[in-house]
């Protein structure tokens, strides 16, 4: 009797992953591979056949600074848990010497200080996000090529057994954690690629499939230069996060346009309102935020400068009131924004019944200049 053959698709994703992975692009922009590499981690862990006795993944991030490898980690913790501050972080620039290690692990007894040293690292900190559905801890060690020796001792079993072992003898288990190891290296090569612009792609030497291939070689080599073959080995993934493009920033600057705009909803009891930006605007904190040495982080730096610390104060001074409708301009051969309310098409709205949402739309449908903010509840 022949038996029936059912073709399997493994490309197939569970619906937890799609979302996980749509929430991670709405976040991230321009990684579209180190997004697609976390998810497929992720399916691992969903499937529940992650390798026993390690921790789920061991993630080395590589790539220029401003990129967003951190903002990757914060945005899973965003997806995961609905904060992005659900990440247990260890900044390795503030243990670049060995007797700093007992701020993480506690002192030992014996020592003076055992009992007023607390260890940064402990069960209940890499558990607390954790829920009945997602049985899993984000753990971030940031700008790891900075550690000390007694830090990377740690790091080594830490990545090989899921085991850490605290100075007052108790084990802390990294089984369901998901291990996130971020490094710079290699960015000084990165800018020589693109013709000294770091971290965005100006008119380049190549194109960019071949300047994405020249990334991701420098940066492995870099990698491979500075961390020894017993740290590489226990590496599950390294993830190279490319070279951002102008059309990435445009996308970056609306997302942070975005969680202004939230931040004034949520912070201004009884002042909310609402406002929009003119393409000049637009083209004016773009050119502001980009910045060579910094990328992406640049943009924030310029928005706080030119859009929030200015309506901070037109907010304080009372010259914008709930339900109003705010335009942002940049006048020809200014250096700084121009803010108007829109008297015809202010959002007249009573204080009992503003509703954030609502006015948003209200405020995309009564037309002006330019391009209005496009407002997503948080719970998307």
């Amino acid at each position: 009797m022949a038996t029936m053959r059912l073709m399997l698709d493994p490309a197939k994703r569970s619906p937890e992953v799609q979302q996980f992975e749509d929430g991670l692009r709405r976040r991230v922009v321009g990684q579209d591979r180190a997004i697609r590499q976390l998810s497929r981690v992720y399916q691992v862990f969903r499937a529940g056949i992650s390798a026993p006795g390690r921790p789920l993944a061991n993630l080395l991030l590589l790539g220029p600074t401003g990129s967003g490898k951190t903002r990757l980690v914060e945005a899973a913790a965003e997806v995961l848990f609905g904060d992005a501050r659900a990440v247990l972080k260890v900044d390795c620039a503030e243990f670049q010497h060995s007797h700093e290690i007992s701020k993480l692990v506690g002192s030992p007894p014996g020592y003076l200080g055992h009992r007023e040293t607390h260890p940064l690292i402990t069960q209940e900190a890499i558990d607390q996000y954790q829920t009945e559905t997602t049985q899993l801890s984000l753990v971030l060690f940031d700008e790891v090529e900075k550690a000390s020796d007694a830090l990377w001792q740690l790091l080594l079993g830490i990545l090989d057994k899921a085991t850490l072992t605290l100075g007052d003898n108790r084990r802390v288990d990294f089984s369901r954690s998901m291990l996130f190891l971020t490094s710079n290296l290699g960015s000084q090569e990165m800018a020589s690629l693109v013709e000294g612009t770091l971290g965005f792609v100006g008119a380049g030497k190549f194109d960019d499939a071949e300047l994405d291939h020249k990334i991701y070689k420098t940066a492995s080599e870099a990698a491979r230069r500075k961390f020894s073959p017993e740290f590489m080995n226990r590496i599950d993934r390294v993830i190279v996060f490319r070279s951002l493009q102008r059309l990435h920033l445009e996308a970056i600057l609306d997302i942070e346009l975005e969680r202004i705009q939230e931040r004034i909803m949520k912070s201004t009891a009884g002042k909310q309102f609402v406002f929009q930006l003119t393409s000049s605007a637009r083209d004016f904190l773009l050119l502001e935020g980009i910045d060579p040495k910094y990328g992406a982080r640049h943009l924030k730096r310029a928005l706080e400068r030119h859009l929030v610390f200015p309506i901070s104060n037109l907010v304080a001074t009372d010259q914008i009131h709930l339900g109003d409708l705010i335009t942002v301009d940049i006048e020809p051969g200014t250096t700084r924004p121009t803010f108007f309310k829109e008297e015809s098409g202010a959002l007249v709205i009573p204080a009992a019944q503003f509703n954030p949402a609502k006015a948003l739309t209200a405020a995309s449908s009564a037309g002006g200049p330019g391009s209005f903010l496009t407002y997503h509840p948080s719970a998307e």
